[in-house]
């Protein structure tokens, strides 16, 4: 019996059965194009920070794998429609095995990440939940899969309510089947409306553009109190056209002499990494040129090692918690984008013109600055959490921890007068903490007058404030450590 016990417990340690504590849940579904692969590798770094409980190949309108049967298929989407006018039976389609390959890699180097958080999922584990979803063409939903069954099975849970936070890389399909066969399996009960209702406040969907119609075609229509993140402009500034994104004095931190070293200096994991002019070629892809500088089209644009594209970042980024509360309410802004509530429905958030903040380099509303606005500090983050995967604790750097004494919700009158008195914990010796603190106008109702005098804010609400109104102010500490590491305090000022 003690051999037993001893083994089902080797057993358990092997598979991660950690609880997942106050960690946010989260599902991933991508098509695996050379984007995907980027931002997987970049959020592996990262699942110590939210609890993961699926990976799933899914398709959308930029890869598929067709039938095998030789059916031909034409796109819905207009963008694709032009790209790709002739039917095709399948399209620039990576194969149902880059996780698994990724996962034996983040297996050499879990071993370095644990040292620094124990929070960091077993490969085992995430091995565990890789599933094949609905992968044949571009907004397929009408097969069940496995991929669909894992989400299907989490939403339908009633052991746990927590929400799912689900992420598409690529199409919604894999996530619209789960939610049509709830639909097909209960919807002639008679406590239907009840159980919409908890799947409905159960998902979040947060989607890097319509990348299929099914979201227009059948979530949107059928399950419209879902919450839905849409970012179709901010993530850009991560993706193929982030030069013209991306402000000039945070560019060094995606150019070659940056990316070069955090992807070949910190372990087998990250050489897998795609960059431009450094050899690799995704199989299946044919139009994945971006690794030969001599045939690639922007010739002489781009550098060896230089960053190509992580457009699906944002989505995981969003869970992180940083200090900037922005995971509950999107409209305030963070690592993953500032989302606005959309006038034709109130559980879907969206970026956009009505999103954007202003650029203090162009001095001009920006629709990608919401996001922008963080890149160094996510940056000189993703190479600290690269030197994890190498490096023991005291030799790595970890980010500071803020505290504002007075809280993170005030009420105050206008004109009011306030002062927060600011800390911050760092679990690296000898660290020292400097702090900045400025006004997110953008984020509330307006501008207050925020000043730092030593570990005090000192904040003025304009006069001209009106009752229900709010003014957000972002305190900021970078540690002087390598990389230096910033975290956050927002203050939400409510005027009474």
């Amino acid at each position: 019996m003690k051999k037993i016990l001893l083994c089902l417990t080797a057993m358990l340690l092997s598979f991660g059965s950690f609880a997942k504590g106050n960690l946010p849940r989260t599902i991933v579904t991508t098509d695996g194009e050379i984007d995907d692969v980027d931002t997987f590798i970049r959020m592996l770094l990262y699942t110590n920070e939210f609890h993961v409980e699926g990976l799933v190949y899914s398709s959308s309108m930029w890869h598929y794998s067709g039938d095998g049967k030789g059916t031909l298929f034409s796109s819905e989407m207009d963008m694709t429609k032009k790209i790709y006018p002739k039917p095709r039976t399948s399209l620039r389609w990576p194969g149902v095995t880059w996780i698994q390959e990724l996962l034996n890699q983040y297996e050499k180097v879990y071993p370095n990440l644990v040292l620094h958080s124990k929070l960091y999922p077993t490969p085992n584990y995430l091995k565990s939940l890789v599933k094949v979803g609905n992968i044949e063409f571009e907004g397929e939903m009408s097969k069940i899969t496995e991929g669909s069954e894992l989400i299907k099975q989490k939403l339908m849970d009633e052991t746990d309510s927590e929400e799912i936070y689900l992420q598409a890389w690529g199409g919604t399909n894999t996530i619209a089947r789960a939610l049509k066969s709830i639909e097909e399996e209960n919807s002639r009960k008679a406590n239907w409306s009840a159980i919409k209702r908890r799947i409905s406040q159960k998902a979040i969907i947060y989607t890097i553009m319509d990348q299929d119609a099914t979201y227009k075609n059948y979530i949107g229509v059928n399950w419209p109190e879902i919450r839905v993140f849409y970012n179709a402009n901010q993530f850009w500034c991560m993706a193929y056209p982030w030069k013209r994104q991306v402000p000039k004095a945070f560019q060094k931190y995606f150019e070659g002499a940056f990316m070069g070293p955090l992807i070949h200096e910190h372990g087998p994991l990250l050489k897998k990494y795609y960059s431009y002019g450094d050899g690799q070629k995704q199989e299946g892809d044919e139009e994945n040129t971006h690794g030969d500088l001599r045939i690639h089209k922007p010739q002489g644009v781009f550098q060896t090692y230089d960053f190509i594209s992580e457009g699906d970042s944002p989505a995981f980024l969003n869970l992180m918690d940083t200090g900037l509360d922005n995971y509950k309410n999107p409209s305030f802004g963070g690592w993953g984008g500032r989302f606005v509530k959309s006038k034709d429905n109130p559980f879907r958030y969206e970026d956009g013109d009505t999103a954007a903040d202003l650029n203090p380099e162009t001095g001009k509303m920006d629709k990608a600055f919401p996001q922008t606005r963080w890149l160094e500090a996510m940056q000189l983050d993703f190479l600290a959490r690269a030197a994890w995967c190498v490096k023991p604790y005291e030799a790595a750097n970890h980010a500071p921890w803020i505290t504002v004494k007075e809280g993170t919700r005030l009420f105050a009158k206008a004109g009011a007068s306030l002062t927060l008195h600011v800390s911050a914990q760092d679990k690296d010796k000898n660290s020292v903490v400097q702090f900045k603190a400025w006004p997110y106008e953008e984020a509330g109702s307006g501008k207050a007058d925020v000043r730092l005098q030593d570990a005090q804010v000192h904040v003025k609400i304009p006069e001209t404030a009106q009752k229900g109104q709010s003014y957000h102010v972002i305190v900021e500490g970078a540690d002087n450590g390598v990389p230096v590491l910033t975290r956050y305090r927002r203050v939400v000022i409510m005027i009474n």
